[in-house]
């Protein structure tokens, strides 16, 4: 899990109200630019938020943690977006 954080925001309801629009915002702007993603949710976590999901490649990543960013200035920002493995084995798999 890796960690961003910009400028401090202000904590209390006012905050985290503001927060909680600017997710629903990321949210949006993800469904729309990336609709194979729509696995990757955002939640407020304290005066944090935390994305998580699996996206398909690395570069998908990279892209939805630049929206993060932007979207999320001055926000605490926890990631956890696993690239999925979509490669062919190396080997077979033994049953037993």
């Amino acid at each position: 899990m890796s960690s961003h954080s910009g400028e401090r925001t202000p904590s209390g309801p006012t905050a985290a109200g503001n927060t909680e629009y600017r997710v629903a915002h990321l949210m949006e702007r993800l469904a729309v630019g990336h609709p194979g993603e729509l696995g990757v949710r955002a939640e407020v976590r304290g005066d944090a938020v935390l994305v998580t999901g699996t996206v398909a490649s690395a570069r998908c990543r990279d892209e939805i943690l630049g929206i993060v960013r932007e979207e999320l200035a001055g926000v605490p920002v926890h990631d956890d977006i696993v690239v999925a493995d979509a490669s062919s084995p190396d080997h077979a798999e033994e049953l037993t």
